[in-house]
């Protein structure tokens, strides 16, 4: 079902099909309709004919039982089509409106009663006609319903043509549901008998309904399990067509590559693995061993290696680095920032030393004659192993013949770039890992090119970190947390969401349960560095912001790691990397602005050395409140991975993984919570398909093959790039 023809460009035949042949002035405004909201469609990303059949409803509303009034039975779930009678807005206490409505039919009166919505006393007027769903209830001599549902009928509609399930759908500003039916059941009626993409077999073995009759119940069912049965054949439309996307990705990457069978068992790495200061966990044992297992194979290695903060990935990688040397080639690792390569070098650099295996360092700060030298030892093969930022993507870094490449936060760096520096080695093995716990299904999603292991726990459980909710009222608990910190020599943190009072916040997370509260009422690092200095007059107090260039960055943290720094006011720009013993205490501004595992990656800055720590989140959510329990979950669990499930039921899948800051497709149509089976099945199928044909051209595979890339062509357009 590609992208056959725009919305505006069927905005002709689009009006025919939906309206009475007879009916020319409807026609003619229907097409003028669709032209000049090309806008508002756009805004739901809603461009072509394909974008709106996709459109998939966000909720329906059950009108298929349509009841009388007189006989709505107490205390059952009804539909009720009737005249609007009555309508008025009252305030019964301060702050606290409701809009009572009076409606009739021909067989009596039933009163409804809308709690804190008083604009509906604007939509609805005397003699309207509307259909209301809800539980029926009586009291002071009226039948009584507080609507779950309710929508206008327009007139002419017979009770036949209503009484069905009706979709609703997200809209924008300048369109209306009832205009969006409208257009779905015409595109619905020009191109709704689409060929199915996927073949046959596939389709049978997983009992899914074809793609034409999804398309149909999804939008107008019959009953509302054939509208889940046929939301869930879109969903696994979308999750088979990424994850082959992946897969075509690296078969893309890889072509023409030849893999490097590494030697597994040399002096280099039984010289470092004697080094280690202790002995390795069951589950780090088990990452080492799929690593090595990989590496020592005659295929390339994809590997995602996940860990929560402190679970001992760092040595994992410090072995594969030094196993690269004892079969004569090189390994390069690149981070994020400049501050977490130096903490890389100084703790992996002593290992590599022991086991006799050259190294070096590139960042933005490194000198122009010392990164010449390094250059010329890697493109001379007398540096084996280069820590190393984006840096390393600079083309005066060539290696004589680079086998490894570690990716450390992956998430955060653009296909593109991992592409640009496995281009600098040809087959290399690719080991990608981050500290941010992902759940299974997640994973699966989206890095289903790559395998996966999993360290889930700490060796070493540290301190430990006492996490607390208080109230802005009660912030003087947390103040006074950090006093005692500072006078017991400790270091502080105090996170807030904005970084002057002019930032819009476009960068927040998205969490939907988050206060209402406009940026201009949220914490900013300008303004809460100044506040702080003014409550610790004793204490040095820098901010850190992702807007200061690199070398404010850097030497604010050298700052603050040296002890010249005892308050850090800044960003979640300290959310990855920063390992700094002697700061024991932070505060978390607005912490309902942000996800849980962004709090749990914050949190686990603090509490790493021999000291406890504490963790305050301020938030003005009440006790009760969805955001509140959220944050109650953090006090009760330690557990990043369980809280990583807990933050994607309550967030997009592309907010948990970073995507909206970094770029990559977000799904639009699959629930990865509610749809575990349906990514197994994806990926599974995928991996069978690629098997077998890896470039998707075998006939019963090339419709397939057509939607996959126009679904999600820019994977390959990053790579085809780079």
């Amino acid at each position: 079902m590609g992208r056959t023809a725009s919305v505006s460009g069927a905005a002709g035949r689009l009006a025919r099909s939906c309206m009475m042949p007879d009916d020319v002035s409807r026609l003619r405004y229907a097409a003028r309709f669709l032209k000049m909201k090309s806008a508002p469609l756009s805004r739901l990303s809603i461009v072509h004919v394909r974008d709106l059949l996709l459109h998939i409803p966000s909720r329906y509303n059950d009108y298929s039982h349509v009841c009388p009034i007189a006989l709505a039975d107490v205390g059952t779930e009804v539909t009720v089509v009737a005249t609007v009678d009555a309508v008025s807005l009252k305030t019964p206490r301060p702050h606290f409106q409701l809009v009572e409505v009076f409606v009739i039919d021909a067989t009596g009166v039933m009163k409804l009663t809308f709690f804190r919505q008083p604009w509906i006393a604007n939509q609805l007027s005397e003699g309207d006609t509307i259909a209301v769903s809800g539980k029926v209830g009586f009291a002071s001599g009226f039948k009584q319903m507080t609507p779950a549902n309710w929508e206008h009928i327009e007139k002419g509609m017979a009770s036949s043509e209503l009484a069905r399930i009706m979709p609703t759908y997200a809209i924008a500003e300048g369109i209306g549901v009832g205009w969006m039916r409208r257009l779905i059941s015409a595109a619905l009626y020009d191109v709704g008998d689409v060929c199915d993409f996927l073949p046959a077999s596939l389709v049978a073995d997983r009992k899914l309904p074809t793609l034409a009759r999804a398309l149909r119940d999804v939008h107008f069912p019959p009953t509302l399990p054939a509208a889940e049965l046929a939301r869930r054949r879109l969903a696994y439309d979308e999750l088979l067509c990424l994850q082959l996307a992946l897969l075509c990705r690296r078969n893309i990457e890889l072509a023409g590559a030849e893999a490097i069978a590494h030697t597994v068992d040399g002096p280099h790495l039984r010289a470092a693995t004697a080094a280690l200061p202790f002995r390795l966990t069951p589950e780090q044992q088990r990452a080492v061993k799929d690593v090595l297992g990989d590496m020592a194979s005659p295929h390339t290695m994809n590997r995602l290696l996940l860990g929560d903060v402190g679970t001992g990935k760092t040595v994992v990688a410090a072995l594969a680095l030094a196993a690269v040397a004892d079969s004569g080639t090189q390994a390069a690792l690149m981070a994020p920032t400049s501050v977490l390569v130096d903490q890389y070098a100084e703790k992996v650099g002593p290992l590599l030393d022991a086991a006799h295996v050259s190294w070096s360092l590139v960042t933005g700060f490194t000198p122009s004659a010392e990164r010449q030298r390094t250059a010329q030892a890697l493109s001379a093969g007398s540096c084996t192993v280069v820590f190393g930022t984006t840096a390393l993507l600079s083309r005066d870094i060539v290696f004589r013949r680079l086998s490894l490449i570690v990716v450390d936060e992956q998430h955060r760096f653009g296909v593109d770039q991992r592409a640009a520096l496995r281009g600098k080695g040809v087959g290399a093995d690719l080991l990608a890992m981050t500290a941010t716990p992902i759940p299974r299904t997640l994973a699966l999603a989206f890095y289903g090119d790559m395998q996966c292991s999993r360290i889930r726990h700490r060796p070493i459980k540290g301190a430990g970190v006492t996490t607390n909710t208080v109230v802005p009222e009660n912030e003087d608990l947390a103040l006074h947390a950090i006093e005692q910190a500072l006078e017991a020599g400790h270091q502080a943190y105090v996170v807030c969401p904005l970084v002057d009072d002019a930032d819009e916040g476009e960068d927040l997370d998205d969490v939907p349960e988050a206060s209402q509260a406009k940026a201009a009422h949220m914490h900013s690092v300008a303004t809460t560095q100044q506040d702080m200095a003014r409550r610790f007059p004793h204490a040095r107090v820098a901010a850190l912001t992702g807007k200061m260039t690199a070398a404010e960055k850097a030497g604010v943290m050298d700052k603050f790691r040296r002890g010249k720094v005892q308050v850090l006011v800044c960003t979640t720009v300290i959310e990855v990397g920063i390992d700094v013993a002697n700061a024991t205490t932070m505060i978390i501004y607005d912490a309902d602005r942000f996800g849980l595992a962004t709090l749990h990656q914050l949190r686990g800055r603090v509490g790493r050395g021999t000291v406890p720590g504490n963790v305050w989140l301020v938030c003005a959510a009440r006790k009760g409140t969805v955001a509140r329990r959220r944050l109650e979950a953090l006090e009760s669990s330690s557990d990043g991975f369980e809280l990583a499930e807990l933050d994607l039921r309550l967030r997009h899948e592309g907010d948990v993984l970073g995507y909206r800051q970094h770029g990559g497709a977000v799904l639009r149509i699959s629930d990865l919570d509610g749809d575990a089976d349906l990514v197994e099945w994806a990926h599974k199928d995928a991996l069978r398909i690629a098997s077998t044909d890896p470039e998707l051209s075998l006939a019963e595979h090339q419709p397939l093959a057509f939607e996959v890339r126009d679904r999600f062509g820019a994977y390959f357009e990053e790579v085809e790039h780079a």
